[in-house]
């Protein structure tokens, strides 16, 4: 008797799990088509911070280049400070 009332549930189960797959694969795509708009805006805020950053680098070129040469040649001229120019080249 066990027997036959586990075939009748496995039975009872797949006619189911029949009767729900519509409605399983339905909210399998929409939660898929979700996911993917999510990651096409994410994609595009990011495109939309890297276009602001730009800009504001271009907007601040004029305070950052001179400061960064002025660096350049601080860290140039400390590194050729104590030695001798032959001993410079040899360790290049």
């Amino acid at each position: 008797m066990k027997t036959f009332l586990k075939v009748v549930l496995l039975v009872a189960a797949a006619i189911i799990a029949v009767k729900l797959l519509p409605l399983t694969l339905a909210l399998g795509f929409v939660l898929g088509f979700a996911l993917v708009a999510l990651l096409g805006l994410g994609v595009s805020i990011l495109g939309l911070l890297a276009v602001v950053a730009a800009g504001l680098l271009a907007v601040l070129a004029p305070l950052w280049i001179p400061v960064l040469a002025i660096i350049g040649l601080v860290a140039l001229c400390k590194k050729l400070g104590g030695k001798p120019a032959a001993a410079n080249a040899t360790m290049a």
